[in-house]
């Protein structure tokens, strides 16, 4: 279930170089199997709409959709700072828009190209298609959590560190309902590192993800 490739990088020459992004960290995060998820039950199919994140005035956003059979979830998600709030907004909305994908099988989501910057979107169809390549979904809980921002002088670039938890996230083969999860010998937290750009029109798009397992803080 992971996103992107390994963090090859500390982060101190992320923040000198302002060169990863949500993709990012440990692993080859592109070519991330789908077999990388652990699990939860299946729940029922309703879904659960995105509420309205605070963003630059006059911009309307893609409406996203979850079922309740996969509960992505975000921990102490808020930030007193606006400007950093502005960031963890956009974030989520566009992880919420990855998985959106996955599940409605559909590679060329228009939210989540709302949500990327150009390279950004290649990295994630390439991570959405490493699911709708072997016709599975995604079932179970995920919660996300112990977000840090950083922005940069510029103003239109940051960086976002965040965890998951995968030990209640599967995969489902969508033919023949097969679930799977992680090996129980896996570390089940992943560690990100993303860099956003901020569009013309005041969105953060995701810019780069970097990923490595079992490198959050304990």
């Amino acid at each position: 279930m992971a996103r992107s490739s390994a963090l090859t990088m500390t982060a101190a020459t992320f923040t000198a170089t302002a060169a990863l992004l949500l993709t990012a960290c440990g692993g080859n995060g592109d070519d991330a199997s789908p077999d990388d998820i652990k699990g939860a039950g299946t729940g029922s199919s309703s879904p659960s709409a995105s509420t309205s994140p605070s963003a630059a005035p006059g911009v309307e956003r893609p409406v996203i959709e979850l079922p309740s059979s996969f509960q992505l979830t975000f921990e102490d998600w808020e930030n007193s700072d606006a400007k950093q709030q502005a960031v963890l907004n956009d974030a989520k909305e566009e992880l919420r828009a990855g998985y959106a994908a996955i599940i409605a099988n559909d590679p060329d989501s228009k939210a989540v190209t709302f949500y990327d910057t150009d390279s950004g979107r290649s990295q994630s169809k390439k991570w959405i298609k490493s699911y709708t390549d072997k016709n599975v979904t995604v079932i179970g809980k995920l919660p996300v959590f112990d977000p840090k921002v950083t922005l940069l002088d510029d103003g239109t670039t940051a960086s976002l560190g965040y965890c998951t938890n995968e030990s209640e996230a599967y995969t489902k083969h969508r033919k023949t309902g097969k679930v799977e999860g992680n090996p129980k010998d896996m570390d089940p937290e992943v560690y990100y590192l993303v860099t956003l750009k901020k569009s013309s029109q005041g969105v953060w798009q995701n810019d780069s993800v970097r990923s490595e397992r079992g490198e959050c803080a304990k």
